[in-house]
């Protein structure tokens, strides 16, 4: 589930406020009344809204990644999830791979529906991502490409933020389905990452029925 808070802190600080505006309200209806009372948590409100108006309309600065190791090593950050054992994927990383000492990091969100998320249901979601991920990583390494792999949020952009603070990725690859039958793409998570990350983004569509379409037999 994606975090509303950028950080620790900040998480705090919005618990301090929740605090102290309840404990307002409830001096307000002590000492003045009911309509005190209403009066001081429009009030609140209206703060919150314009707070949070603001927060949405501020861009932060873009998360970089420090580069790790010698010149002719790279370190691939890639995100897929039902398309992870694409052709057209896999053929971009060994792309992207080529001419130098690789270090590839595969993951897969745990999707799921809001209803199982919010209920801490994310068992089935996580089995399923893990099993595709090991399929691929082992169709990776018949390419002689040898990545690792986990299983990460059910929120992309929450899984890059996650994987940059320890991999430090030199470069992206997300791979999504065809425009029309991704939900990524309509969630804008590409055009998402490209403003939160300082780091070369590659988009790769995969399209797995044209691929199952071509398959022999």
């Amino acid at each position: 589930m994606e975090n509303p808070f950028r950080s620790e802190a900040a998480a705090y600080r919005f618990l301090l406020v929740t605090i102290g505006a309840l404990a307002l309200i409830v001096a307000a209806k002590l000492l003045l009344g009911n309509v005190a009372a209403l009066i001081v948590f429009v009030l609140e409100l209206a703060a919150v809204v314009v707070f949070y108006v603001r927060q949405r309309s501020e861009r932060p600065e873009p998360m970089m990644a420090d580069h790790v190791g010698a010149p002719d090593e790279k370190r691939i950050l890639v995100i897929a999830n039902e398309t992870v054992g694409g052709t057209a994927l896999r053929n971009e990383i060994a792309r992207h791979s080529e001419g130098f000492s690789t270090d590839v990091l595969v993951v897969c969100p745990a999707l799921n529906s809001r209803l199982r998320t919010w209920t801490s249901d994310e068992d089935g979601a996580r089995a399923a991502a893990s099993e595709r991920l090991e399929r691929s990583l082992g169709r990776l390494r018949e390419l002689g490409i040898d990545a690792a792999g986990e299983v990460g949020e059910s929120d992309p952009v929450q899984c890059i933020e996650d994987a940059l603070r320890t991999f430090g990725a030199d470069e992206i690859v997300i791979a999504t389905h065809p425009e029309g039958r991704s939900h990524w793409l309509e969630r804008r998570v590409v055009e998402t990452a490209r403003e939160r990350f300082a780091v070369p983004i590659t988009h790769v569509v995969v399209d797995l029925e044209a691929e199952r379409a071509a398959a022999p037999g």
